[in-house]
């Protein structure tokens, strides 16, 4: 049997994951550190409480919980895979539910959001490209430039290599092994950048090591 492009696309992933109630585990753990490292590195690039955010791959709302708060009511947006665990976060992590609609729960896999408002300022991707081939970026940032056009940061984290390094697994700072082919992987620092030109983005990536040792990049409209 094929293993997996990524572990969240294997068939009941999700379904098993929710019935153990581990609906905080399979985002990755570290939820309170992670959650306030995030919501702090969008207000770093910008964010304020009356732009509009979308959280790509928000999974049981991590971010959400820090960030609907913090957003005038309405603001934040949301996209993963499933949308039941976008839901159990709605019930079981937000101080106040009905800041969010549950209408702003959005599954999508194929980056297309679909019925999101085009009146996205910031976008977040924090964690899922580390868990994708490398053609997904390419494919969201085209769409991202495409749907939103008062989009003014595109935040997302990534594994890096270096030349000599890029066909062969990689132990990163915090420990983690990457991958080229497999997950976690790891891509190519010129590899980013030629994605983000070819899609209409400026790019810079962040020197903070993040959880893991991801690192951050911030794009914005070329």
């Amino acid at each position: 049997m094929s293993r997996p492009a990524s572990p969240y696309l294997a068939p009941g992933f999700y379904d098993d994951a929710l019935a153990k109630g581990r609906h905080r585990d399979i985002v990755g753990g570290r939820w309170e550190e992670t959650g306030r490292l995030q919501i702090a590195l969008l207000r770093d690039e910008g964010l304020q409480p009356h732009h509009r955010l979308l959280d790509i791959g928000a999974g049981s709302l991590r971010l959400g919980c820090k960030a609907v708060p913090y957003l005038e009511r309405g603001h934040y947006w949301a996209t993963d895979a499933s949308l039941p665990l976008m839901q159990r976060g709605h019930q079981a992590e937000l101080a106040d539910p009905a800041r969010l609609p549950l209408a702003h729960l959005i599954e999508d896999a194929d980056f297309a959001f679909p019925g999101i408002p085009d009146s996205i300022d910031y976008v977040i991707a924090w964690g899922v490209f580390t868990h994708l081939p490398g053609e997904n970026l390419g494919r969201a940032l085209t769409s991202l430039r495409h749907r939103f056009p008062r989009l003014q940061k595109f935040l997302f984290t990534l594994f890096l290599a270096d030349d000599t390094a890029v066909h062969a697994p990689i132990a990163q700072p915090d420990g983690v092994v990457t991958h080229p082919a497999r997950p976690p992987y790891h891509v190519l620092t010129r590899d980013v950048f030629a994605q983000c030109s070819s899609a209409g983005f400026a790019a810079f990536a962040r020197d903070n090591r993040l959880p893991r040792g991801q690192r951050l990049w911030v794009a914005w409209p070329a």
